[in-house]
């Protein structure tokens, strides 16, 4: 792996030396190796176009073929500043590192300002082993205050049959792309009228959200959690005193005046008494003032609470994307309230859950790839909390971690401010990593909340908070699912099981009682009755991937049958009503 990143690197150096050729009054940013390629950012004189990219790669590979070596040099900033004088992207960066000298590289004709690492020769890269891909803009060191910039994107990997593969998987990613399929299928759409961000669910998306949220509490009912519920807007001083006002201000929206009338303040009233709320971007305050409402024993310990709950944090508009990125989520959230000695028992009952979860929707378990974040050691101020809680936290979620055998690594700086995490992310069928569930550790909430207990000595106590959310929201589940089944949900998910069609106006009765049987027996039915050709409602079915179709026409009117069609399968063949509704209960029941 280290010699592909040295590759992606040195790609990015010869794609920028390629558009000099070109264009060369073009401005230089920056060119990272990134996972999976490389980009490089440029502003050029005059506007890029797609076709341009063609003959800039075929370039790059004449640069390649020249077995150009890669040359590193330490100069002084004052001949750096020289040498990049005309280059205003490259003199800021200059200026911004520390120390008197900087690092360049050089290729051929072509030198950057770089810290490495690059290969020594153009010869260690095949030059059918990379593809420049596409044109997007980004911001000059990602703040929407700077330039907008060119980026050019790249893939790039150590075999031309490793970028063969790869593509075709981005072409299959593409056809699977929830954007497209969520209006295809008719599933949400997001409307600017409304806001960005704030997705809007159609009566199909809606069920399937149903779905799984009827799932959600029966299985958490099961598991011995109850249900709470919280509003979506709370007092400054809630925010303030959990912390996130002062820790967290950058993912929240500033305060709502609450204390007058929108009317009032239309007509430039001054308000009498003012009150700030906050939308909130979390459950767990509510949930910590719901304990506090009376003392607590420990035998009432542990309390598992959940809830669905709808939170708002703030996002760039660059940075929204379909459902994966929104302003206001779902969260199926939960909170563990539990003694000293219950918390790793707690904890190793919410990862089987998260497993059980995983499973219960056909993903692989055993490529779960979980992520432990823990305080950064040397910027302790970004954390609330104890030297001695966050040791105990740690260690006993890396503790849990390898007695569950799960696949995990170490990240510092990663945690909340409130208390280390374990991250978990999941591969969907074409290989790709979402994240999903996390489980947190909260030493911070019961402490500035003042949260206690009676223990068992008739002494006031405090005790730990769990944090966990099982999907991580609907909104970027849901997302995950239809790109992972491409929009074919399975059955007991689909949010049309069976598309009933009569074949002319005389077969519409006994439709009818089809579909009585079917509402009888809880099968969710589109009933196709529009003056349109057998065909041509046929392939509208297809189309929203419906998992069963029943045709009837004379022979199953007179034979009191149904013609079965299932997806992926084809005709099944005539069939009577009551053995295809054994069938369908049965599919429901077995891949549930």
């Amino acid at each position: 792996m280290e010699n592909i990143e040295k590759v992606r690197h040195s790609l990015s150096h010869i794609l920028a030396q390629a558009v000099l050729e070109f264009f060369p009054k073009t401005k230089l940013g920056m060119g990272p190796a990134i996972e999976n390629g490389f980009y490089y950012d440029f502003q050029f004189p005059t506007p890029l176009q797609e076709n341009d990219l063609e003959k800039i790669e075929k370039r790059m590979k004449e640069i390649i073929l020249q077995n150009e070596k890669f040359e590193k040099e330490e100069i002084s900033k004052i001949k750096a500043k020289k040498l990049f004088a005309n280059q205003p992207y490259k003199l800021d960066l200059i200026s911004e590192l520390p120390g008197k000298t900087v690092t360049i590289y050089t290729n051929g004709n072509f030198t950057d300002l770089c810290k490495g690492p690059h290969i020594k020769n153009t010869k260690e890269i095949n030059p059918n082993s990379f593809h420049l891909t596409k044109i997007a803009g980004a911001y000059w060191k990602g703040s929407e205050k700077n330039k907008m910039l060119t980026r050019i994107y790249g893939l790039a990997f150590e075999t031309p049959e490793e970028l063969t593969a790869y593509s075709k998987m981005m072409e299959e990613a593409e056809k699977r792309d929830h954007r497209v399929l969520g209006e295809k299928l008719d599933l949400f759409h997001i409307d600017e009228k409304v806001g960005l961000g704030l997705p809007l669910w159609h009566p199909r998306g809606a069920m399937i959200w149903r779905q799984i949220e009827d799932f959600w509490y029966q299985e958490h009912i099961k598991n011995d959690y109850e249900l709470v519920r919280s509003p979506h807007i709370g007092n400054r001083t809630l925010w303030e005193t959990s912390g996130h006002w002062g820790f967290y201000n950058a993912s929240m929206y500033p305060p709502i005046e609450i204390g007058q009338a929108l009317e009032e303040k239309q007509k430039g009233i001054k308000a009498k008494e003012s009150e700030e709320y906050l939308l909130k971007p979390m459950n767990c305050p509510f949930h910590v003032q719901i304990y506090k409402t009376k003392p607590r024993s420990y035998r009432e310990l542990p309390m598992r609470w959940a809830e669905c709950g709808t939170v708002y944090r703030f996002e760039k508009k660059g940075e929204l994307s379909g459902l994966t990125r929104v302003r206001g989520f779902t969260q199926d959230d939960a909170h563990i309230i539990c003694r000293t000695d219950q918390v790793e028992d707690e904890l190793k009952k919410v990862v089987d859950f998260i497993l059980f979860i995983f499973k219960s929707f056909g993903f692989d378990i055993d490529n779960i790839e979980v992520f432990l974040s823990l305080r950064d050691p040397k910027n302790k101020e970004k954390y609330t909390g104890t030297d001695r809680g966050w040791k105990f936290a740690e260690d006993i979620l890396r503790k849990i971690t390898i007695e569950k055998k799960l696949k995990f690594t170490e990240e510092k700086g990663e945690a909340a401010f409130y208390g280390p995490k374990l991250d978990f992310k999941l591969k969907d069928v074409l290989g790709r990593k979402w994240q999903c569930s996390t489980l947190q550790f909260d030493f911070n909430l019961p402490e500035r909340f003042n949260m206690t207990y009676i223990n068992n000595q008739g002494a006031e106590e405090r005790p730990y908070m769990i944090h966990r959310a099982l999907f991580g929201s609907y909104e970027r589940f849901i997302a995950l699912l239809i790109e992972h089944f491409a929009g074919a949900f399975p059955l007991w998910l689909s949010p049309i099981q069976v598309a009933v069609i009569p074949i002319s106006e005389k077969h519409l009765g006994y439709a009818q009682k089809i579909i009585e049987e079917l509402k009888k027996n809880n099968i969710r039915i589109d009933f196709k009755n529009e003056n349109e050709t057998l065909g041509k409602k046929i392939r509208a079915v297809e189309m929203q991937k419906i998992p069963y179709l029943l045709v009837m026409g004379d022979k199953e009117v007179k034979t009191e049958s149904v013609s079965v069609r299932e997806r992926g399968k084809g005709d099944l063949g005539v069939i009577k009503i009551d053995e295809f509704l054994e069938k369908i209960k049965k599919d429901i029941k077995d891949k549930k």
